[in-house]
């Protein structure tokens, strides 16, 4: 994984509530087993219609709104505990996911997948709604080391929780397994001097 830096990005709106995994990635895209063209089919029924053709009245069909961070309703990836809907999230390009809430699941595969996962008040979350609508260049700052977001069009900052370990993750650029590797002398140094009773 790449190693998570601030971000400073233009933004996309998606204020719709309890948006599960099946909207993010509809289930018949479940069959692939690499992330490869994932992004391509992120929100595929909202985003297209029968034929395969682009609504123009979604979000992500509209040149206005572009940006490395979503900024989506309360209530994000309910559901099924599919790590595709993170996949697909990763591939369009987006390095964050703002929300007021998100299901625990999608919470920690988007971790897991390097996608940082950002719960804002639903008072800031309406901020940035209203700010975007006013002025679809508007950009929000998240910064990981420091834990705070900031609407850089209000000047409104707000910090997010995040575990401890998987924020070093995110910072280092690993994950788990690269983790695990990375302290492999350590490891190695506690089994020799551990004692084992029989």
């Amino acid at each position: 994984m790449e190693k998570f830096k601030t971000i400073q990005s233009t933004f996309v709106p998606l204020p719709i509530e309890n948006v599960d995994t099946d909207q993010i990635i509809p289930a018949r895209f479940l069959k692939a087993t690499t992330r490869e063209g994932f992004g391509d089919n992120l929100f595929a029924d909202w985003r297209y219609d029968k034929e395969g053709n682009p609504k123009k009245d979604f979000v992500l069909n509209d040149p206005t709104y572009k940006g490395e961070v979503l900024v989506a309703g309360k209530n994000f990836g309910s559901g099924s505990s599919r790590e595709h809907a993170a996949w697909a999230i990763g591939g369009y390009g987006f390095k964050a996911v703002v929300s007021s809430f998100f299901a625990d699941i999608f919470r920690n595969n988007a971790l897991n997948n390097g996608i940082l996962p950002v719960v804002v008040s639903e008072e800031f979350l309406s901020g940035l709604f209203a700010s975007v609508k006013n002025n679809p260049d508007s950009k929000v700052t998240v910064n990981l080391e420091k834990q705070t977001i900031t609407n850089n069009e209000t000047g409104e900052s707000e910090t997010f929780e995040i575990n401890a370990y998987k924020k070093e993750c995110l910072l280092q650029g690993l994950d788990d397994i690269d983790f695990l590797l990375s302290n492999k002398d350590k490891i190695e140094a506690f089994e020799k001097q551990r004692v084992y009773s029989y």
